[in-house]
């Protein structure tokens, strides 16, 4: 990992949602080491300040994909940033998701929101590579269809099940409604042979693991990325901690297993 932010520069601009922005980033000079999918980088605004921002898609010859949701003032720096703009960038940080785990076995992926961005390269990794996988079943949960990220990618990802639902639809919207949890009994999986990935809101991530373990997914085999107030990325300033682990260094993504009893003490 790279402790001192390097400089990288916004070669692609794509506006996801009216509050949402993905951006392609490529090194100005020497790349970061490469990263793995659910891994995070801390993405500087120059004069701003610094925030963890997870990998959305892995890319070659250095090159880093985040999707930003405009949310405070350094967020909001980031999304406003144009093609040419510089940033400062230090990582990678952070445990991944297990796809070793996954191997043979049925895939669900659950995510929540912007919970889908760390969980995008983790379905490129299924889908690249299916042979090694079972079946692919992916939840996508919104807010409404117009937070609904990567819509356009969303109906290469159906084979076997790939749904989405809004909590609050529009007048056009025809599809599912409610919260994500109510698609689990639709999908495909197998639960005594199936890895699961949980990314979302922590709310979301409690209702969602809940339900697995009840349909007879082994809590270990259920990987849940956390995030609480990250700020050095090294498990130093201790911002971080949920119990024993510190998230930016145990995390963020950890087993079910582990977190279960964590997750009841709510971030403040």
């Amino acid at each position: 990992m790279t402790l001192a932010p390097l400089p990288y520069r916004v070669v692609d601009r794509r506006e996801e949602t009216r509050d949402t922005v993905t951006f392609t980033l490529a090194p100005s000079d020497e790349p970061l080491a490469p990263f793995a999918a659910g891994q995070f980088a801390m993405v500087y605004a120059f004069g701003v300040g610094e925030i963890p921002v997870s990998v959305s898609r892995i890319l070659d010859s250095g090159r880093l994909v985040h999707t930003v949701r405009a949310v405070g003032a350094v967020s909001r720096a980031l999304c406003g940033l144009g093609p040419g703009a510089q940033v400062g960038v230090r990582g990678p940080f952070g445990t991944g998701w297990d796809t070793t785990a996954a191997r043979r076995r049925d895939v669900l992926v659950v995510a929540g929101g912007i919970g889908l961005a760390p969980l995008r390269p983790l379905i490129d990794t299924v889908l690249a590579e299916p042979e090694a996988y079972g079946r692919l079943n992916v939840c996508v949960g919104a807010r409404s269809p117009g937070d609904l990220l990567y819509p356009d990618e969303i109906p290469s990802w159906r084979s076997p099940f790939a749904e989405i639902t809004v909590d609050r639809p529009t007048a056009d919207w025809t599809g599912r409604v409610g919260i994500v949890t109510g698609l689990i009994g639709e999908a495909r999986f197998t639960p005594s042979d199936t890895t699961a990935f949980v990314c979302g809101p922590e709310v979301m991530i409690r209702a969602t693991a809940r339900a697995l373990v009840h349909q007879g997914v082994d809590a270990a085999r259920i990987q849940v990325s956390l995030e609480r107030n990250m700020r050095c990325a090294t498990g130093h300033c201790g911002h971080c901690q949920l119990g024993p682990l510190l998230l930016c260094r145990d995390g963020p993504v950890v087993g079910y297993d582990r977190a279960e009893s964590l997750l009841t003490v709510r971030e403040l």
